[in-house]
């Protein structure tokens, strides 16, 4: 299923969301290139945009509806070195598409937060994982989280493209974004509720571009 198609469902499902359709569409054609250019994702924010920040390099790591095998070299490398275990390997893992949430990192975190300053944490990992043309995907459901908004001043300096994932107003933060996906509302629950099916067709989306049409043994992978 094409990009399109999977756009067309989602503002089916969700009318509210035509609103940011544009900006939907462009974030989609963003993380393809980063793909193909061989980049990472990388994720951040805080409390429920934590967890949806979890949620979306799960997504991205392994399957999310497609089937994902390996390149087929590897395959055969990993039964050449283990004919038992590496064969097993070889049909059961998955090819990631790479991302990283910030996030996750707990000892780093409190370690940033402790000896230097905890609005930075962030921008600290950007600074030891990005790289030109990465892409960082900042939510903040009031667009105004410091954190957040560090990493993408951070990330425009080493010119990784941002995608911000926010409210209404887009807060602070589209002063800093390549693609501002702010959907409708301002209650925070509430813009987290529409945050998900957005991540979602946004992870949807790159799956099917890479893994959509694959024939296994000519797989050339990203």
């Amino acid at each position: 299923m094409d990009q399109t198609a999977l756009i067309d469902q989602l503002c089916e499902r969700y009318p509210s969301l035509d609103v940011v359709r544009p900006s939907i569409e462009d974030a989609c054609t963003r993380l393809i290139a980063c793909y193909e250019q061989g980049g990472k994702i990388l994720v951040c924010g805080n409390g429920g945009s934590c967890s949806d920040s979890e949620h979306v390099v799960g997504e991205l790591m392994k399957s999310f509806e497609l089937k994902r095998p390996i390149k087929h070299i590897v395959q055969e490398k990993l039964a050449a070195i283990s004919p038992e275990r590496g064969s097993y390997l070889a049909q059961h893992l998955q090819q990631g598409l790479p991302a990283i949430s910030l996030t996750a990192h707990s000892a780093l975190i409190t370690a940033v937060a402790n000896d230097i300053d905890g609005d930075i944490i962030f921008a600290q990992q950007v600074v030891g994982y990005g790289k030109k043309d990465d892409i960082l995907l900042g939510i903040s459901s009031s667009g105004n989280s410091q954190n957040v908004l560090d990493a993408c001043i951070v990330a425009k300096a080493m010119d990784l493209k941002v995608i911000g994932l926010t409210g209404e107003t887009g807060g602070k933060m589209k002063a800093f974004c390549d693609t501002l996906i702010n959907v409708p509302g301002r209650r925070t629950f509430m813009v987290q509720e529409l945050h998900l099916p957005v991540y979602h067709v946004l992870c949807l989306a790159v799956e099917h571009h890479f893994f959509g049409k694959m024939e296994i043994k000519g797989y050339k992978g990203i």
